[in-house]
């Protein structure tokens, strides 16, 4: 059983999708490309909607993530963290790469998925853009203006993807920019968007587009059916609001850059490492994924697509060397 009191060097976890892309995944880790491998769930305690196993991570001793940390959650996760939320991460991360624009969906909250779903954890998000191609990577976000319950009924039952795009707020992305992605908000992203995804521990997705992507609509609400799912999707028009949920991070050279307003606190953090010599960082269980340069974790050698969890029990561990990297936490405790 591997212990939590080192980093430890992931391999890829790319479970099969229903979606193009991976090919920017397999270029960040030197990889050759995989046909319909656009995610990388790195770290991962969670499986895939409906699956006993798809989806965990495994150590390079072949235990899997969930099974270690299940059997010392202090060492891995520390005190504070097991205190309100056991031997759960309570986070997930991802490397996503849309080789083509993904359905309109949304996710519970933690109340819906409490009641529905079984589930303390709904699935708010956060994006953090590492890399864009083709003329305008975009992605959509919310509705422009109030939706009745009866337009979106009308949309889903008759499948007018044109509608239902048209009604969302168009947003143009490059590398370094931020969107937070609150539960119920409707979204897709676009073709050509390469991000590191923190979100809630769930696979929990209301499909609102599903056709063309999904073999039929049973995945798509989560076997509640759409007349109870669709109670999880945010009605509310957000073009004048748009901009609490976007940050433009590109420009900012500082040696660590947080990434997130404080409402993404409660469901994860995450910060850009920009090293060069040197950085010392807290004892925290936080996921590496390092986007260029080459360097050392403590004893632990990562280079440029390397996926590193490390533990709280590791301690206070430095950064060496010349490389960026994102660094992601669980919610902050407050104790």
């Amino acid at each position: 059983m591997s212990s939590g009191d080192r980093p430890v060097v992931l391999p890829a976890n790319q479970p099969k999708q229903f979606y193009r892309g991976g090919a920017s995944i397999a270029a960040l880790r030197g990889d050759a490309s995989a046909d319909f491998g656009p995610e990388d769930w790195v770290a991962s305690t969670t499986t895939l909607y409906g699956r006993d196993d798809a989806g965990l991570s495994t150590l390079p001793d072949g235990t899997l993530l969930r099974d270690a940390v299940a059997a010392d959650p202090t060492g891995w996760l520390g005190a504070e963290h097991v205190a309100e939320f056991g031997a759960d991460t309570a986070l997930l991360v991802k490397l996503l790469d849309a080789g083509q624009r993904l359905p309109v969906h949304c996710h519970p909250s933690n109340a819906f998925a409490s009641a529905h779903l079984d589930c303390r954890h709904g699935k708010t998000e956060s994006w953090i853009v590492v890399g864009t191609s083709g003329p305008e990577p975009t992605v959509y976000i919310g509705f422009r203006d109030d939706v009745t319950d009866e337009q979106l009924e009308s949309w889903v039952a008759a499948q007018d993807t044109e509608e239902m795009l048209a009604a969302l707020n168009p947003v143009q992305v490059t590398a370094g920019d931020t969107v937070f992605v609150p539960a119920g908000l409707p979204h897709a992203i676009g073709e050509g968007v390469f991000i590191v995804e923190l979100q809630q521990p769930t696979d929990f997705s209301v499909t609102l587009e599903w056709k063309g992507f999904l073999a039929n609509a049973d995945i798509g609400h989560l076997g509640l059916g759409y007349d109870t799912a669709l109670e999880c999707v945010d009605h509310s028009g957000w073009a004048k609001t748009l901009d609490s949920l976007i940050r433009r991070t590109g420009g900012d050279t500082a040696e660590v850059v947080n990434l997130f307003s404080e409402q993404a606190d409660p469901f994860f953090r995450a910060d850009r490492l920009q090293v060069s010599g040197s950085l010392a960082l807290e004892p925290s269980f936080a996921v590496l994924v390092v986007l260029d340069g080459e360097g050392t974790l403590g004893d632990v050698p990562v280079r440029k697509g390397s996926t590193v969890v490390v533990p709280h029990g590791a301690g206070e561990e430095v950064l060496n060397g010349e490389l960026v990297a994102i660094r992601c936490r669980p919610p902050k405790v407050v104790g």
